[in-house]
C-alpha cells in the first residue's frame, strides 16, 4: 500500500527558541507539521493582534511547513474552569475557547484544537463527575458551531483517571462527538493517555476511526517515542492499514533530552518502527 505518514511536533519543547527558530529546527528534524501551545505565544491568546498572527503563520509557511492546530488550550490565562459551578466563570471559559477557534483559523486553514487541559475541565465546587460531564458537553455544544464556521475541528481528548474524571476513555469521547453532532467536533488518541484504556489500543482506534482527526504519540512515561517501550506499530499499523490523513504529532512531556535531540531521536525511532510494518 502505497500509504505515507504525516509527521508532526508539538512546539512546547521549543518555547525557549525564537518562533522562526523553532520552525526552522522542527522542520531541519523532518516533520512536516507544527502544533502549537497557546501560551507560548502569548499569556492570553486572545490578545495577538492580527498582524502578529500573520506573521505567525507566514513564519511556518516560510519553513516548509503546515500548521496543525493547538493543544494545552487552557493553561493561560490561569484561573479558568468550563465545568465549574460558576456560571460566570464557565461563561468566561468557554469564551476562551471560542477566542482560541479565531487564532487556530488565523494560523493555517483546517486547524484542530486538542483539548485535554485536565485541571480546567475535572470536577470541582461539590459537583458530581455526571453534572462536571454535563457541563463539558452543553459547552462543546455552545462553540462547535462557530469552530465549524472557521473550518476548525474542537478534538475531545479522554484522560486517564490520575489526570482528570471528565471524558476517561475514547468511548465515552466518541458517544460525546455523536450526541453533539456537529462537523467542529471530533476525538483524537494519545497514545500516553491511553494507559486505563482496557482494551488494545489498536482496537480502539479502529473501532472509533471516523471519528479521530489526531493522533498524539508519547511514551506511557511522557517521555519522546523511542524513550521507553510502548510498541506503536499495532497503532501505527491500523492508521497505515485506514489511510489515514491526519497528523501523527509527537507530544513528549520530558524536555531533558533536549528539543533538537528528542525531535530527532523520535522521528528516527518511529520511522524504524514504520519500516517493520506489513507492506
Amino acid at each position: 500500500m502505497n500509504y505515507r505518514f504525516h509527521h508532526a511536533i508539538c512546539n512546547e519543547a521549543f518555547e525557549k527558541f525564537p518562533f522562526a527558530h523553532a520552525c526552522r529546527a522542527i522542520r531541519k528534524a523532518g516533520y512536516e507539521g507544527i502544533e502549537i501551545a497557546p501560551f507560548t505565544l502569548a499569556e492570553d491568546p486572545a490578545t495577538i493582534p492580527a498582524s502578529a498572527r500573520r506573521e505567525y503563520r507566514s513564519m511556518i509557511e516560510s519553513e516548509g511547513l503546515c500548521f496543525v492546530g493547538l493543544h494545552w488550550l487552557m493553561v493561560s490565562p490561569k484561573g479558568l474552569h468550563v465545568t465549574t459551578p460558576d456560571a460566570a466563570l464557565r461563561t468566561r471559559s468557554w469564551q476562551h475557547i471560542r477566542n482560541l477557534i479565531d487564532l487556530c483559523a488565523d494560523l493555517g486553514p483546517s486547524g484542530v484544537m486538542v483539548f485535554g487541559s485536565p485541571y480546567q475541565r475535572a470536577t470541582t465546587g461539590g459537583l458530581s463527575r455526571e453534572q462536571a460531564t454535563a457541563h463539558y458537553v452543553g459547552g462543546l455544544a455552545s462553540v462547535a458551531p462557530h469552530a465549524a464556521e472557521r473550518g476548525v475541528t474542537i478534538l475531545v481528548e479522554a484522560l486517564p483517571k490520575g489526570q482528570c474524571d471528565v471524558v476517561q476513555t475514547l468511548d465515552e469521547a466518541a458517544s460525546i462527538v455523536r450526541q453533539i453532532g456537529s462537523s467542529g467536533l471530533r476525538t483524537m488518541f494519545d497514545t500516553h493517555n491511553a494507559v486505563d484504556e482496557v482494551e488494545p489500543h489498536a482496537v480502539l482506534l479502529d473501532r472509533h476511526y471516523d471519528l479521530i482527526r489526531h493522533v498524539h504519540v508519547n511514551e506511557m512515561d511522557g517521555k519522546h517515542c523511542g524513550g521507553g517501550s510502548y510498541d506503536f506499530k499495532p497503532v501505527l499499523s491500523v492508521l497505515k492499514r485506514r489511510g489515514f490523513p491526519g497528523w501523527v504529532s509527537l507530544e513528549a512531556f520530558d524536555f531533558s533530552p533536549g528539543a533538537e535531540q528528542l525531535a530527532n531521536d523520535s522521528l528516527c525511532y518511529l520511522k524504524s518502527e514504520i519500516a517493520k510494518l506489513p507492506q
